[in-house]
């Protein structure tokens, strides 16, 4: 067996293991996440990048030059240094690489902490709190929750794990498949810079522009690929496939996202409710096409739908895209 191949291999089993850790433990609010470095860097990077840049559309090429540069060094170092770590856990030993690898693995995937969350705000709407379940789902979603209405709280959650299944479980697996816990930091990094520098304000119109853009390359085809996984998932739980594979064919370019409203239509078929329209972010009413046909009222059930189809959709991954990097090893 060459080098390669074995490296290969204890990265796919990291990968395993990792995802069943995140399923047991999910994210300790004790334990330190590299995530919190990647933000970290960004924040120093921006506040230095930033000098001189001026301000207004006048330095509208000087910041987003800035912001290029952020994007490059981040992902630089957010791919080097797990990889220079790897490379010397190895030489140590490869049972020392594969622990090391699948702690990150199980860091780097969210799928736990995205149905803990999701269930904080089920079990508020249950006991009929709803300032406790606006303040919980405040946590999880950009939006303004403080006017929201019951239903309106259980349609952000229920969007929330559509649209993050991709994002935050199914999205990281796919890079951690291809590439190990290297290129799982990697898509975490530009992940994490889209969401610290990606809004369309004065602030990060210019500045944010490479960053925003970048993430929805990188997630244009794990979008997809969830997508489709989530409807074969909708049909092993017993949800709708039919309605899934409808609405997403008919609702996925809904969102100003290339890539968002593709899990959320899926979700809406799925469950036969009707997500999205009009938010208010920062005090602003966004307008917002709907997703998905209102054939009955949103419930606070729909959170627990929702998550089960997102587990299912992340072990179909897994495991086909497991198999396949099984095959290949195998050829080589």
């Amino acid at each position: 067996m060459s080098e390669i191949t074995q490296l290969a291999q204890l990265s796919l089993a990291a990968c395993a293991a990792g995802f069943l850790l995140d399923f047991f433990f999910g994210d300790p609010a004790w334990l330190y996440h590299p995530v919190r470095i990647i933000g970290n860097l960004t924040a120093f990077l921006e506040r230095h990048l930033r000098r001189g840049t001026g301000e207004g559309k006048s330095a509208a090429r000087m910041q987003i030059l800035a912001g290029g540069i952020l994007w490059i060094l981040t992902v630089l170092l957010s791919f080097s240094v797990p990889a220079l770590v790897l490379l010397a856990a190895y030489r140590i030993h490869p049972a020392v690489y594969f622990l090391t690898e699948t702690f990150w693995c199980f860091q780097i995937v969210a799928a736990r902490s995205l149905l803990s969350e999701s269930m904080k705000v089920y079990e508020k709407l249950k006991e009929n709190d709803l300032d406790g379940a606006r303040k919980a789902v405040s946590m999880i979603v950009g939006r303004d929750t403080e006017n929201l209405t019951a239903e309106g709280v259980t349609k952000a959650a229920v969007e929330t794990v559509a649209e993050n299944t991709s994002d935050g479980v199914t999205a990281p697996l796919l890079f951690l498949l291809i590439g190990g816990a290297p290129l799982g930091f990697l898509y975490k990094a530009v992940n994490t810079m889209d969401s610290m520098l990606g809004y369309r304000n004065e602030k990060y119109e210019y500045f944010g522009r490479i960053p925003a853009k970048m993430d929805d390359l990188f997630n244009y085809i794990p979008s997809r690929i969830t997508a489709v996984f989530m409807i074969a998932a909708a049909f092993l739980t017993g949800q709708d496939a039919e309605g899934a594979g409808h609405i997403w064919k008919r609702d996925r370019r809904k969102h100003a996202s290339p890539n968002s409203a593709q899990t959320e239509s899926v979700c809406a078929g799925a469950l036969g409710v009707r997500l999205a329209g009009d938010a208010v972010y920062f005090g602003k009413v966004h307008k917002k096409e709907f997703i998905g046909d209102d054939r009955r009222p949103v419930e606070p059930e729909d959170i627990r739908r929702a998550g089960r189809l997102m587990y299912v959709t992340s072990v179909l991954v897994l495991l086909f895209f497991g198999l396949v990097k099984l095959l290949i090893c195998a050829a080589v």
